[in-house]
């Protein structure tokens, strides 16, 4: 019988561009779905399931978490949950999502990304339990992890409990990396302090926010079979399917907690080109030659730069349809590459050659790095460099802070 995770929860008291040589699919990890039907299907026998999911939410063969729940014997699936991106994914970032009816089974999907981004206690009643199954990214800058913290914290309050099918961490789960968040400025893009990048599964997170007392819920995490921290995505063998629009690749997904900063800027963060996070731009950045040289000489591990130029798509935020001058990030040793200090030493880069071009957009740009002091520190000399110090310091005491909440070696 594998291995159940549960806590009891406590009172709340607070608050590449693709490799030339693409890597193979090497591992035969089975994702808690999986798990859940082999061994632990007593878990939801017999009881009114709501399932929390969107397009990532499959076994290894491809079929949906929707249907394999739906299908199983002596289960009832009576309500889902769609995140940001919708049920199948595809809507923007940022659009809300109008609550639906899935087709395919007849059972209502409730939207958490629209009116409201929790479960009401309406939405709840007719449950016996709570289920979460969607691929995150590893990052703090994201939603679908946080919908599942506060998912849970709500299902606690109607007297739900709440079991997650863990995932893996695609970034790998052995790696913290930039500033814990500064309470001051959670937003759904950032809700409680943990790292940038912040080395965890989904059930390890939510393990670790119940154990420090940070939410209260009641949470069972049906564990992977198979898996490793130090396991990149493809060493896993569980197919891709592109968690958001605009994360396409492994190589963007390991930069994003650093180049995903830029939505807080005027500068393009490669949304429109076919790789997003892995190319910024401006229409004015005509000197992107001699910012790439600049950055190249930092040599900051496992990434080199280059100039280049690419054409918008007119449905891009910024400079819709225009082409213009870039900076590609080429991913040369993933396990060397620090995503979050690329992205603050590209965002100084920038900002002390085009002072008068350059701005940021507030206040997503302090809600996106969870602190004032990225912002401050870009605008002075030596200051990316002060600061990413001290942002080592807080992710390795985190990383010591989270051992005792890790479910994987």
């Amino acid at each position: 019988m594998q291995l159940l995770f549960s806590l009891v929860a406590f009172v709340f008291v607070a608050c590449a561009h693709p490799a030339s040589v693409e890597r193979q699919q090497t591992g035969n990890v089975l994702p808690g779905v999986e798990v859940l039907l082999r061994d632990s299907l007593h878990l939801l026998r017999g009881k009114r399931v709501g399932l929390i999911t969107n397009v990532s939410g499959r076994d290894r063969k491809g079929t949906s978490t929707i249907d394999l729940i739906h299908r199983a014997r002596g289960v009832k699936l009576v309500a889902l949950f769609g995140p940001e991106h919708g049920l199948r994914g595809a809507a923007e970032a940022g659009v809300s999502i109008a609550n639906a009816v899935d087709s395919a089974t007849g059972v209502t999907i409730h939207s958490l990304y629209g009116q409201t981004y929790t479960p009401s206690p309406a939405m709840l009643e007719p449950l016996d339990v709570l289920v979460y199954d969607i691929q995150d990214v590893g990052a703090r800058v994201y939603t679908y992890q946080w919908t599942m913290v506060m998912a849970a914290a709500a299902a606690k309050k109607a007297g739900k409990p709440f079991i997650v099918l863990d995932r893996p961490n695609p970034i790998r789960a052995d790696r913290f990396e930039g500033n814990v968040l500064n309470p001051r400025f959670a937003s759904f893009v950032g809700y409680q302090p943990v790292p940038l990048r912040y080395g965890f599964t989904p059930g390890e997170l939510l393990r670790y926010l119940v154990g420090r007392k940070l939410i209260d819920a009641d949470v069972t995490v049906v564990p992977m079979d198979g898996y490793r921290r130090s396991m990149w995505w493809e060493e896993t063998g569980i197919p891709w399917i592109n968690p958001s629009p605009n994360l396409r690749t492994m190589d963007a997904t390991v930069l994003y907690p650093g180049t995903v900063m830029f939505e807080g800027t005027n500068v393009a963060e490669g949304r429109g080109t076919e790789d997003p996070f892995r190319f910024v731009g401006a229409s004015w950045m005509t000197d992107a030659a001699t910012i790439a040289d600049e950055l190249n000489s930092k040599a900051l591990p496992g990434v080199r730069f280059s100039a280049t130029t690419r054409k918008l798509t007119p449905t891009a935020r910024k400079f819709p349809g225009e082409t213009i001058p870039m900076i590609e990030v080429t991913v040369t040793d993933r396990d060397k590459v620090n995503g979050t200090e690329v992205g603050a030493h590209m965002l100084r880069a920038i900002y002390k050659r085009h002072t008068r071009e350059f701005t940021w957009r507030l206040p997503q740009i302090d809600r996106l790095a969870g602190t004032d002091e990225l912002r401050k520190a870009v605008e002075q000399d030596g200051g990316v460099e002060r600061l990413l110090a001290q942002w080592r310091k807080e992710s390795a005491a985190f990383e010591v802070e989270a051992r005792p909440f890790l479910i994987y070696r």
